[in-house]
């Protein structure tokens, strides 16, 4: 098979294209023939060695995909050779196949194609998770979403108009905002234009945000955190920016504010059963047209290094899927 090959970590620069053995399953895996695979911040961070994961050299990146069952473990009960699946896996998607424990694959509903599969499952169960677990998200309440342009924000705009909060969404530029827009968000604000902190207390009369999801960190960190109501929750995705941000106690005290993490690809060592319960509801809403996945970008399996790129640059819009012919 063909797989894109990390040897060294220095980066996208250090990937290459090699011929690899097809992997065997064992009892308890799945091998996939991959169509497609998404693209997350995670992979640069991990062709670094600065992800929580670090995969011994050489590895091939990739933490989810889309294709057909081509084979399956004897232990493995409930899916079947061509069955059309997406799977996360710790790493290797970037290649024509790749093994998944069968714990970690989840049947295609018919309506849903690969490419929209392949960036389906990391960015909507974060921003499901993130929203409905550990924010507790209500009708009602008001959600600010911090980089709403990307993949990871513009899910968390559909995820919070589905449960039927208020919208507002940061992102950089007029074309990432009217992208966020379309996809539900009430209210738009340029990260790089506008006094975000000033413009939320004037969107919510004086009141501040219920929910914040920051997956930017940084100076949108600290005017979320400066915006958000009374009880307020601020969830933790990640550091887009660069900058981890340092939390004043104090401001959390007066607020009787919350600051939580969330990892969402922790909940497959922890509770692998509540992610599949979550992958339900998110079918049924993309039944329904509650969501609508956009990929802004594919490219095939030997550009993945300019896939990877794109995103970390933030050039991209909405997710950026590789495809495996």
């Amino acid at each position: 098979m063909r797989a894109i090959v990390c040897r060294t970590l220095e980066g996208p620069q250090s990937l290459e294209l090699a011929d690899l053995p097809d992997p065997e399953p064992g009892a308890c895996g799945v091998r996939i023939r991959v169509r497609a695979a998404g693209v997350n911040f995670a992979d640069s961070l991990m062709l670094k060695g600065q992800y929580q994961e670090k995969p011994p050299l050489p590895f091939t990146p990739g933490l989810e995909v889309a294709g057909e069952i081509e084979a399956v473990g004897a232990a493995v009960r409930g899916l079947v050779p061509g069955q059309r699946v997406l799977a996360v896996v710790s790493h290797g998607g970037f290649a024509e196949k790749v093994v998944a424990r069968a714990d970690d694959v989840v049947a295609l509903p018919d309506e849903m194609d690969a490419v929209t599969a392949a960036g389906f499952a990391i960015a909507y169960g974060t921003a499901y998770g993130a929203l409905r677990w550990r924010a507790d998200l209500h009708a009602g309440e008001t959600l600010l979403v911090h980089g709403a342009g990307g993949g990871v924000g513009l899910t968390a705009v559909e995820c919070g108009k589905a449960i039927g909060a208020t919208v507002i969404a940061t992102a950089r530029g007029a074309e990432k905002l009217k992208v966020a827009k379309e996809h539900g968000a009430d209210h738009v604000l340029d990260s790089e234009a506008d006094d975000i902190r000033a413009a939320v207390k004037e969107l919510t009369g004086g009141m501040g945000v219920d929910v914040v999801y920051d997956p930017v960190g940084g100076a949108m960190f600290d005017a979320s955190l400066r915006a958000i109501a009374w009880e307020g929750r601020i969830v933790v995705i990640g550091f887009a920016s660069g900058t981890v941000p340092q939390i004043p106690a104090n401001i959390l005290l007066v607020k009787n504010a919350a600051v939580l993490g969330f990892y969402w690809g922790s909940y497959r060592k922890h509770d692998p059963e509540r992610l599949r319960a979550g992958f339900h509801e998110l079918f049924d809403w993309y039944r329904a047209g509650r969501i609508r996945p956009h990929v802004g970008t594919t490219l095939p399996l030997e550009r993945t290094a300019e896939a990877i790129r794109l995103l970390t640059e933030r050039r991209s819009i909405g997710k950026v899927v590789v495809t495996v012919a």
